[in-house]
């Protein structure tokens, strides 16, 4: 709180500057959002977090959470307070050991203030004491926690940490993890990474997960249930941890007939993309009504409803190429989804091929083909779509297209050292489509900036590149669909997070 502090005559006023520090009129809260355009209240300013340690308890019958956080992070500025975002019940927050003031405000944000101001550069430890029923917490008018017959599931994009982490949510701040959770024995919990330890007493059984590499805020996920577990390792050495809940009913099958396919998947894109860059890698279907899929990090979730129609591998290959592009290499900024999105697509395309089901080409030919040019679809922009429209399918699709493009322009052998080399340039942080575009001039030897922009930036239908404009303007009637469409199409229409969202899986 800022007083005015009004001092008769120059010499008081002199007394009165000469007892505040020099130093303490730099001291400023932190910004309560961490500067993106597409969601200006998400993550906050003044600090970066290096390490997230969750002590938590859940009780499935009755859907309470209680936890204590230790955040370590370092600040970036002055500050005399900073935010997280939260909106679970909090009974005590400590700043280096120094128990802090408090508050709320906004939506989502938990105002921190702690004893003394923080200097540019401290690093400090932050403990936050919590409980509350996530189930009952709202913002935005949504709710991302997720309740199963047996237990709940935090998994959502661009947010599902605030129901059961206070953190600073937003991708440009990754850190490590380590998630140990109490349930009542006969129930598990799951979470990203690798599985530590687990004991058991009084009732209750602890499991420990551990994420070793640096993990966004929305890519943390925390499934409590009753799940069959399987466990296995690929041929190229990546152990795989799979489960299951146990009333998945006529979609069991299905489920296990896709997602058990992860270690082959793994390696397969591996081929691509390069070594796989964590030390752990699966997915779990739990029993949810919601319809999407999440790159949920090494640890994907998947809605069962996408097994609904069978077996479905291109949604896996869909998930877990993402384990490179959005995990490992992560967006500056939610304007930078193409990064996410088109390329996930584009290991679809290339799993059709390896399938023998339409090669990439095919698949940008029929996508081309299949919208004239007054569709809405060609006034999306994939490089910058905007919050409303950032789970678009000219996103997936269009952005899928653009990267095709790309390899058509450039060829084959610069295109694969773009797709492998790219995940290793940026390894366990952040970009920008801007650094994508610097990245492939540099690799390529071309400038790319009228391509970028045709594709990727311009609300209009890009012109058939010459070498294909007749062949295209023949087939433009009837170009055949290639087999794969249908499963590949069955990844799109089924995200029902909530409001803010568009329908589409991700």
């Amino acid at each position: 709180m800022h007083r005015r502090i009004t001092a008769p005559g120059a010499l008081a006023a002199a007394s009165l500057l000469l007892a505040i520090p020099a130093s303490a009129a730099s001291f400023s809260p932190g910004a309560p959002g961490i500067g993106d355009p597409y969601y200006p209240y998400y993550g906050n300013g003044g600090y970066d977090v290096s390490h997230y340690d969750l002590r938590l308890q859940y009780q499935p019958k009755t859907d309470e959470l209680q936890g204590t956080a230790t955040i370590l992070a370092r600040t970036t500025q002055d500050l005399s307070s900073f935010d997280l975002d939260f909106l679970l019940d909090v009974s005590e927050v400590r700043v280096n050991g120094a128990k802090a003031a408090f508050s709320t405000s906004g939506q989502h944000e938990l105002v921190i203030t702690p004893k003394t101001p923080l200097p540019k550069g401290t690093p400090i430890t932050v403990v936050v004491r919590y409980s509350g029923v996530p189930s009952t917490k709202s913002a935005y008018g949504f709710n991302a926690w997720h309740r199963t017959p047996d237990g709940a599931v935090a998994a959502d994009e661009p947010e599902a940490a605030w129901w059961w982490f206070p953190s600073n949510d937003h991708p440009s701040d990754k850190a490590t993890y380590d998630v140990s959770v109490a349930v009542p024995d006969g129930t598990q919990a799951i979470s990203n990474g690798t599985l530590q330890s687990t004991g058991s007493k009084l009732g209750w059984t602890r499991y420990t997960w551990r994420q070793n590499k640096p993990q966004a805020t929305y890519l943390a996920t925390l499934a409590i249930g009753k799940f069959d577990i399987t466990t296995s390792t690929s041929d190229g050495g990546v152990p795989v941890v799979n489960a299951y809940s146990k009333d998945l009913g006529d979609n069991d099958g299905a489920a296990r007939a896709s997602v058990e396919r992860t270690g082959e998947i793994v390696d397969w894109l591996s081929g691509y993309f390069g070594p796989y860059p964590f030390s752990t890698a699966g997915g779990y279907v739990p029993n949810t009504t919601t319809g999407y899929a999440l790159e949920t990090q090494t640890r994907v979730y998947y809605s069962p409803k996408q097994f609904a129609n069978g077996a479905n591998t291109s949604v896996v290959v869909h998930e877990l190429a993402h384990q490179w592009y959005g995990d490992d290499v992560s967006l500056k900024g939610w304007k930078d989804i193409w990064i996410n999105e088109g390329f996930a697509r584009y290991a679809q395309w290339l799993w059709s091929e390896h399938e023998g089901e339409g090669t990439t080409q095919e698949l940008a030919d029929y996508v081309y083909t299949s919208h004239p040019a007054d569709d809405a679809f060609w006034t999306v922009k994939p490089g910058d779509p905007g919050p409303d429209d950032q789970f678009d399918i000219a996103v997936y699709d269009r952005g899928a297209l653009a990267i095709q493009a790309l390899r058509n322009e450039i060829g084959d052998d610069a295109f694969f050292r773009i797709l492998k080399g790219w995940p290793q340039e940026h390894a366990y942080g952040n970009a920008s489509v801007a650094d994508f575009q610097r990245y492939a001039e540099q690799v390529s030897g071309k400038p790319l900036a009228s391509l970028f922009d045709t594709w990727l930036f311009q609300p209009s239908k890009p012109a058939a590149p010459a070498a294909r404009a007749a062949s295209l303007a023949k087939a433009d009637r009837a170009v055949a669909q290639p087999k794969s469409w249908k499963k590949i199409e069955a990844t799109n229409d089924i995200h029902d997070t909530h409001d803010t969202h568009d329908t589409h899986a991700r």
